[in-house]
């Protein structure tokens, strides 16, 4: 079938407000397919782009916006509805509260939470679907091949494996996940996905920071660097009733993942206002769905006249005792059990703690409980607890610090001690002081488990400085022994503060408890304007002298070991 040419717009068109301090960004986590309640690889999604949009806000690095929401049309859906004695909106409208609820419960910031199903959405799709005509991107033909209804798509015989059931008879499967697929052959429309070839590897070559972390931009590269088949992005509507039709043609719905896809606009009010915002827009995706966000995306963005998102943030899968989360295994984890079991702080702790974007990460109980513990129960929640109690700091003060005690040295490696401070001392404040930088930088890269492994290591730093210097042990009536130990606590409340602040993007609840007991108030909070240690520098300190909030008790409660699995063991 002769094709008429695509028709790729002169200019794409940028918004003028995405450069420079203030710029206005969108970060967003996929929209969850609403065919079975969430579990813990949908709450790791959200988290991750969570945790990045309270970092910028706490950054005052301009307006933001998180969304979220759920993916509502589709084969898989019409069926699951049908198994269930439902409809689809019925089906739809129950999963999707689910979602809500558990994100609710996880403490995600979201600022919109959109629904596929909804009106707005659908015009949005209608608008993206005949600017994609007007380009000349589309044409109708005849389309057959491997056809995979749980993930949506066709597949190449490169992806496929052959396998063999009860009876013998062989059958095919995607290589990837597992999941069966059918020959199919039917009339739809076609994307010219093969005439962006070249004008995507152009996009990803410009912008190596596109797609994070690298490896994921490397197998991008890959795929571009094969044949890129053209797309089909209709299904007969007689097969597919659960859609949105095809606005020139009701014998055709529109692919369930155009339809999705198009919600990072839909959020921003596209077609009238959504260039306020895009591109500026940050996605946070699993592996499985890179595919359509990092190639089929930026090509039907491209051919609808707009860019392409900024980055990509790409994250791999939750196992749970080595093996892969699977219904028929029962070992689907429920987040709001787990939210129950280890706190909704603890949770999004551990999950943030232990999960490597580029790797696959695995869930045991045992695990959650020795790292929560360990990092937020014992380390942080008792250095807070050892320097603000009663017998070591009886005045309930943020004290004084003394600069003849803890001198300032241009290089400590190489100048004798002139005070109390030992050089180990100065190399734990050197530590300190660099950490909110180097956090930002970590969580810039996407990479958010090793910001939260600096802060760790210095907590334990700070517990070894107290634990060195031993306060207990000196005489609040000898005037030179209490200078000391008002500089010891100061300097460990100093670092509890850059640590609560530092930690309000992952552990929100546990950050304000720990600085409302410091008294730090909540202008105060930004990461912005975050200094660490001031008095060391000769300059004034706000918080010296200042008295101390309220004792809360106890900042973190140590979890209890369970004897059974139990969360393990409790099916979705």
């Amino acid at each position: 079938m002769l094709r008429p040419a695509v028709r790729l717009p002169r200019v794409l068109r940028r918004a003028a407000s995405t450069a420079g301090p203030g710029r206005r960004l969108l970060l967003s986590t996929p929209i969850f397919y609403a065919n079975g309640p969430p579990h813990i690889g949908h709450l790791y999604s959200a988290l991750l782009a969570d945790a990045l949009h309270r970092h910028r806000g706490l950054r005052g690095a301009g307006p933001g916006r998180l969304s979220t929401g759920t993916d509502e049309h589709g084969l898989k859906i019409q069926q699951a509805a049908i198994a269930a004695g439902t409809s689809p909106p019925e089906l739809c409208a129950q999963i999707s509260a689910l979602f809500h609820q558990a994100f609710t419960q996880a403490a995600i910031s979201f600022t919109d939470f959109i629904r596929t199903s909804e009106p707005r959405h659908c015009q949005a799709v209608c608008h993206f679907w005949a600017a994609l005509e007007e380009h000349g991107a589309l044409y109708k033909g005849t389309y057959e091949g491997w056809y995979c209804t749980a993930e949506e798509g066709f597949l190449p015989e490169s992806q496929l494996v052959e396998r063999v059931d009860a009876q013998g008879r062989p059958f095919k499967v995607s290589a990837e996940s597992g999941h069966e697929v059918h020959w199919t052959k039917e009339e739809n429309y076609m994307f010219k996905l093969s005439a962006f070839q070249d004008p995507l590897l152009k996009w990803l070559r410009d912008n190596p920071r596109a797609i994070s972390p690298d490896p994921f931009y490397q197998r991008v590269l890959c795929w571009l660097g094969e044949d890129l088949p053209d797309l089909s992005v209709s299904r007969e509507r007689s097969r597919l009733q659960w859609g949105i039709p095809v606005p020139s043609d009701s014998t055709q719905t529109i692919y369930v993942w155009v339809d999705a896809l198009v919600n990072y606009l839909s959020v921003l009010g596209y077609p009238e206002t959504h260039s306020e915002w895009w591109p500026a827009a940050h996605h946070v995706v699993g592996k499985d769905i890179l595919k359509f966000h990092a190639v089929y995306w930026p090509a039907l963005l491209m051919a609808a006249g707009l860019s392409p998102p900024e980055r990509i943030f790409v994250h791999s899968h939750w196992t749970v005792r080595g093996q892969k989360m699977s219904k028929s295994l029962g070992n689907v984890i429920d987040p709001l059990a787990c939210n129950e079991r280890y706190t909704v702080d603890g949770f999004r702790y551990f999950l943030l703690r232990q999960g490597v974007p580029d790797r696959d990460c695995d869930y045991y109980d045992e695990k959650v409980v020795k790292v929560v513990n360990s990092e937020l129960a014992d380390a942080l929640g008792g250095l807070l607890n050892r320097s603000t109690a009663p017998g070591i700091n009886p005045s309930n003060t943020y004290p004084c610090f003394s600069e003849t005690c803890f001198p300032k040295v241009v290089d400590y490696r190489e100048t004798e001690a002139l005070g109390r401070a030992a050089a180990e001392d100065y190399e734990f404040v050197v530590s300190v002081a660099s950490l909110p930088l180097q956090v930002a930088s970590y969580f810039e890269d996407f990479q958010i488990y090793k910001a939260l492994e600096c802060i760790s290591l210095c907590v334990r730093q700070t517990n070894g400085f107290f634990q060195r210097h031993r306060p207990w042990k000196l005489d609040r009536k000898d005037p030179a022994e209490k200078l000391w130990l008002d500089t010891i606590i100061h300097v460990t409340l100093e670092c509890l503060r850059v640590y609560g602040t530092l930690l309000q993007p992952v552990i929100p609840h546990t950050a304000d408890k720990l600085l409302s007991r410091l008294a730090v108030e909540p202008e105060e909070r930004e990461i912005s304007s975050l200094t660490f240690l001031p008095r060391y520098s000769g300059k004034p300190c706000p918080f010296e002298g200042r008295q101390l909030g309220p004792d809360t008790g106890i900042l973190f409660h140590r979890l209890e070991k369970s004897s059974q699995h139990q969360i393990e063991n409790k099916r979705l």
